[in-house]
């Protein structure tokens, strides 16, 4: 098993070198103008080409079940490793991640940085919760993936591909990380760590909890954080050719 693993770590890092220097090529001869931002954001770019490739990589493996094996063996080695007395915490994360909280942060957050007047950061924020939404239900409905029954678990509702919660906390925590680095770039690295920490801890909850299985959450991590990372991207891309045009 790791040893597949390993061989599709090293097919995902060849497909997204291949789709970069192939995206390099189309800017350089069609889209000259968004060379200096795509220069700009290549960490950016690079790591959209990652969550794309690795999502539609889990995505299709659910698909065509052929994640079930590894989906359940590493479902429960968390269950081994994970000692009961830290299931209250998990438990706990897991409302992090929930719409009770996320909805009234983003609403806030939206809201005081329209206040500061800092539209396109509010609209990052806004946009990207409620795109996330709409991508949980929609995928739901279209997948239909049984939730997994190795364990008596707290009933949820939907199918389990993929984990709603793991999807709009990234997407919220994303957001909120490329709207930190906006405003205060000093501070962007140690937002993105506190995001992706963030994320990953709500990951590991429904795990621990038994209602997702692992490729709910992987790709669920990877469809949440590029939603608001397209968006930014996409804005300095059109935005900064039109910018450099209106000076005189």
């Amino acid at each position: 098993m790791v040893f597949g693993i390993a061989v599709d770590v090293i097919k995902l890092a060849l497909v997204v070198a291949l789709a970069y220097g192939l995206l390099s090529v189309y800017v350089r001869h069609r889209k000259p103008q968004w060379r200096a931002s795509l220069t700009d954001r290549r960490l950016a770019v690079l790591a959209l080409l990652m969550l794309a490739v690795a999502g539609i990589k889990v995505i299709e493996d659910v698909v065509a079940r052929e994640s079930g094996p590894v989906d359940e063996a590493l479902l429960w080695f968390v269950r081994r490793q994970v000692p009961a007395s830290l299931h209250g915490f998990f438990a706990a994360v897991t409302l992090s991640g929930s719409a009770m909280l996320l909805v009234p942060l983003a609403v806030i957050g939206a809201a005081a940085l329209l206040v500061g007047r800092r539209r396109f950061e509010a609209l990052l924020l806004s946009t990207s919760a409620i795109t996330a939404t709409l991508v949980v239900w929609a995928v739901k409905a279209l997948v239909d993936r049984a939730r997994p029954a190795l364990w008596e678990t707290q009933w949820y509702w939907g199918s389990s591909f993929p984990s709603g919660h793991t999807l709009s906390t990234a997407a919220f925590s994303t957001a909120a990380a490329l709207c930190v680095a906006r405003l205060r770039p000093r501070a962007g690295n140690a937002a993105l760590a506190l995001a992706a920490l963030w994320t990953s801890l709500v990951a590991t909850s429904r795990l621990v909890l038994g209602v997702h299985w692992p490729s709910d959450v992987l790709a669920a991590m990877c469809m949440g954080a590029f939603i608001p990372l397209l968006i930014s991207v996409a804005h300095h891309v059109w935005y900064r050719p039109a910018a450099s045009a209106r000076r005189p």
